[in-house]
């Protein structure tokens, strides 16, 4: 027989039960679909982490500790010095390494905020440097950021987020105005630009203060004249076409040097803005993964349904069968053709699922506050997972049509 022939044959063998064949391919619909939106949502999550750190600034390098345990060894013994990041670690990193272009600190601590007769409590206070804006990519809407002078003075004086000076003073400017945080009056200098959320941290939230009055006034600690001031954070920018990996073992041998351990015994790490992502991504795959099963689920499901309802058809027709070979169809002509309507079958639903899959990942994105992107090869993907279930469940009822008597199937009624 022609192949033509068979797939003619084929396909006006699932337009005669139009809504018996739009049942079976019911659970390859859902499959596909499912598939194109995991991967679509899965796409869009991943390309908004990306954004959001990369919007942090460009060529950055953080340095954090790593909180390993102390060498000291019983709880509430002495903490290890060689552990600590501090102000001194970030100011060697500025003045040594002639690749970097930039370098903030942070200090992380949390104060009341008073202004007028409004008191706000558990507002973030980030003691910084001067770098701050232009390495975290935080500009200044109103006023200015604080100066060298002071800084090294650990002048009392503040900048506020945007939300911040609009929780504070409304729609009346803040440039200034006297702020009271815990108990210490500080005066406004400047506003910073509207940023938003960025990787859970709200930007416009927070206030900023030279890292010398937050060491001064909000985190006094007995062991910094033998240890120097504690930071939480220190974000290196790097200068345009620095080498990455030669900047980060500048930056440990110099650690090494200054906390006197080994390269081994290095308690800190340096991550570049690509490890950040890969690991927000990596919080994305158990929901993938969950995901993925549904999909496959649903595609094996389908699959089980074509070769129910391929079964019930060689049953249907068995002497239709008979008939064909007895004008001279072989066995191979009988399989292909059921064959071939378990894959029109299997497809047809795998088109569906496509558009269904696409339209739902656009409405997904519209409707449900997530970003979603389509993405090329997963249609690719699903398509492939549809014939390839339409060929491995249509197979056995296209072989067992094909092993019929023909004696048999003419006498079937």
């Amino acid at each position: 027989m022609h192949p033509l022939e068979i797939i003619r044959t084929a396909w006006e063998g699932m337009l005669a039960n139009k809504l018996r064949a739009l049942l079976t391919t019911l659970g390859v619909i859902i499959g596909v679909s499912a598939v194109i939106v995991m991967v679509a949502v899965s796409a869009g999550t991943e390309a908004t982490i990306a954004e959001r750190i990369n919007s942090l600034g460009t060529n950055l390098l953080f340095v954090t500790p790593n909180f390993t345990p102390n060498r000291a060894g019983a709880p509430g013994g002495p903490p290890n010095a060689s552990a600590q990041l501090v102000y001194d670690d970030a100011m060697a990193i500025a003045d040594e390494i002639k690749a970097v272009a930039g370098v903030s600190v942070e200090r992380n601590t949390t104060q009341s905020v008073k202004a007028g007769n409004l008191t706000l409590e558990d507002v973030s206070l980030v003691g910084t440097t001067t770098d701050y804006p232009e390495v975290r990519n935080v500009p200044v809407g109103e006023g200015r950021f604080f100066n060298e002078k002071e800084l090294e003075r650990a002048s009392k004086v503040v900048v506020l987020g945007s939300g911040l000076a609009g929780e504070l003073f409304g729609d009346s400017s803040a440039l200034g105005q006297t702020v009271t945080v815990g108990n210490t009056k500080l005066t406004v200098v400047g506003v910073m630009k509207e940023k938003g959320l960025v990787d859970g941290l709200d930007f416009d939230a927070q206030m900023y203060a030279p890292i010398t009055l937050v060491f001064k006034k909000f985190t006094p600690s007995q062991l910094a004249r033998f240890q120097g001031d504690r930071v939480n954070t220190i974000t290196v920018e790097m200068a345009e076409g620095a080498e990455t990996e030669k900047v980060i073992q500048q930056i440990e041998l110099l650690l090494v040097q200054h906390k006197e351990v080994t390269l081994d015994e290095l308690s800190f790490t340096v991550r570049t803005q690509d490890d950040l992502i890969q690991t927000q991504e990596s919080t994305t795959e158990a929901f993938r993964s969950l995901l993925a099963w549904v999909a496959g689920v649903s595609l094996v499901v389908g699959g089980i349904g074509i070769m129910n309802i391929m079964l019930v058809s060689v049953t249907e027709r068995t002497r239709e069968i008979g008939l064909r070979q007895a004008v001279g169809a072989t066995p191979g002509d009988v399989r292909w053709q059921f064959l071939t309507e378990a894959l029109a079958l299997s497809l047809a639903g795998g088109l569906l699922g496509v558009i269904a899959g696409v339209g739902g990942a656009w409405l997904f994105g519209q409707l449900g506050g997530m970003r979603t992107v389509v993405v090329p090869g997963s249609i690719l993907l699903a398509f492939s997972s549809a014939f390839a279930v339409g060929l491995f469940f249509g197979y056995y009822p296209a072989t067992r049509a094909a092993q019929l008597d023909p004696i048999e199937a003419l006498r079937h009624e």
